[in-house]
């Protein structure tokens, strides 16, 4: 077992402390906020809901969390210090001399600095060698890349060990080679920060708009918040005028040369070509673009799942192009008409048919659309009330291919207040392609237990229940697992 210790417990020590301790570190926190201990305790359920999604392998063991009174009761036996204490010079050289006068002899001392070089952290510092710049993003528990900043100091030994421990917690260390002010990544952000403040300064654009231009664009990897938004999260609980009165005066030091352009000489050209060849000289340009849309692609499905930045365009575009199928009250009495699509490549498994989970995914998408159809949309959901399915029968009929149009038509089989039993077919032209017989339960979501429908609801869809009633009978509703298909 190992121990970090984390000196300062705001949104970047806390994702530390996370990201340590769901990684089998026992973590040791020293904060003077009295609030400490409930702000890194509400970083860590998320991060306990969150980092593991990115496994498929059970997480190490969890170490354990303890808070302490003092610098020098925190850093006791601690193989890594990390300091993510305020951004000012004087603060950061008091707390490296307690630190360094109470940690082991072999213990190392990260700083999550934003800014300042090592050269400078190392001034006035005894054991200067054992300081470093440990600089991180948020999350910390999710986004893996620490820029790792050294000095002559620093030994080429202790630079190793830094490495292996923190990719031992799942980062990419990024260990520049000289240092400079802000970095590498932050004089980035730094850059287009700059020029954002100055969009809106000018009523050129609104925060809303720069972000949107963010991450509908080339910002995708900035997808999920934006520049201001993102900002407005590093802030913590006091928001986007904690981060501006913290980060605001680093505006006037001369971290970017946005308008000194080097010359592009000979040498230079021939430099940058000669290293893009070495980093992607090995695919084609089709390749590279395959697979850059690829990752495209996966990364706004995902957006897409959540409703979220350039997923929710998805869905509101998707909502344009299929409205419900289903007929109008006076011919329900025919199965409903609930959904359509065309078999996509990523809906293909290795034998060159829809893989089975795309089958429960459109049966899935299918039983929204009922839900939809009769009332029980996001906004029931939201306010406290939803159908579960409980339970579900599938048959598989056919095979469906690549490129193929599907259509799903459903049979309500009998409801009453609180149950839905429901047949759905997936169609290919008129070719059966699987069918699934499944039950719905009305449940509160608040309170965790079924419940009956409100009114509104339950007439939908016992109007649409009646008109099936006298429908003939799918042959295959009520079969059981296994059962022969003919007699």
């Amino acid at each position: 077992m190992t121990t970090a210790a984390i000196i300062g417990g705001g949104v970047i020590g806390g994702g530390w402390a996370a990201r340590f301790l769901l990684n089998g570190w026992d973590v040791r926190v020293f904060d003077p906020d009295p609030h400490a201990q409930r702000k890194i305790s509400e970083v860590l359920a998320n991060a306990r809901l969150a980092l593991p999604q990115l496994y498929d392998v059970a997480m190490p063991e969890e170490g354990r969390l303890s808070f302490h009174p003092t610098i020098a009761e925190a850093v006791s036996g601690a193989d890594w210090i990390q300091e993510s204490v305020p951004e000012r010079l004087d603060i950061k050289h008091d707390t490296y001399r307690e630190i360094l006068t109470h940690a082991p002899a072999d213990a190392l001392v990260g700083s999550s600095t934003s800014g300042f070089k090592p050269s400078q952290l190392q001034q006035s510092v005894e054991k200067s060698g054992a300081v470093m710049v440990a600089h991180p993003f948020n999350p910390v528990y999710l986004l893996p890349l620490v820029e790792l900043v050294t000095t002559d100091a620093n030994s080429k030994e202790t630079v190793q060990r830094a490495e292996e421990i923190l990719r031992g917690i799942g980062m990419a260390p990024l260990h520049l080679l000289n240092e400079i002010d802000a970095h590498i990544a932050d004089r980035f952000l730094e850059a287009v920060w700059r020029e954002a403040l100055w969009l809106v300064r000018d009523d050129i654009a609104t925060t809303e708009e720069i972000d949107d231009a963010i991450r509908y664009g080339f910002g995708l990897r900035w997808a999920q918040m934006g520049l201001f938004e993102t900002y407005r999260i590093a802030g913590g609980e006091a928001g986007m005028k904690h981060f501006i009165a913290q980060f605001g005066p680093c505006l006037h030091w001369p971290w970017t040369r946005l308008t000194d352009v080097p010359d592009l000489n000979d040498e230079l050209v021939e430099k940058i070509a000669a290293q893009s060849d070495e980093q992607s000289g090995a695919r084609s340009i089709r390749e590279l673009e395959r697979l850059r849309d690829d990752n495209l692609i996966g990364i706004i499905r995902a957006l897409k799942d959540r409703d979220s930045a350039a997923g929710a365009l998805i869905n509101e575009h998707e909502r344009q192009i299929s409205a419900p199928l289903a007929a109008p009250d006076s011919e329900i009495s025919a199965p409903l008409r609930l959904w359509e699509a065309t078999v996509l490549p990523s809906w293909i498994d290795y034998n060159g048919h829809m893989t089975e989970y795309r089958y429960l995914q459109v049966f899935g998408d299918t039983t929204d659309a009922l839900l939809c159809l009769i009332g029980a949309d996001r906004d029931y959901v939201k306010a406290g009330h939803s159908y579960y399915t409980v339970e579900s029968h599938l048959m598989h009929l056919d095979e469906a291919k690549l490129g193929e149009r599907l259509t799903t038509t459903t049979q309500i089989l009998s409801s009453d207040q609180k149950r839905i039993h429901l047949f759905h077919t997936i169609l290919c032209g008129d070719r059966a392609v699987a069918t699934a017989e499944q039950m719905l339960l009305h449940v509160n979501s608040s309170e965790g237990r079924a419940c009956p429908a409100l009114p509104e609801v339950s007439a939908a869809i016992e109007a649409i229940a009646q008109e099936h009633s006298t429908m003939p009978r799918p042959e295959t509703a009520g079969r059981h697992t296994g059962q022969r298909r003919f007699a």
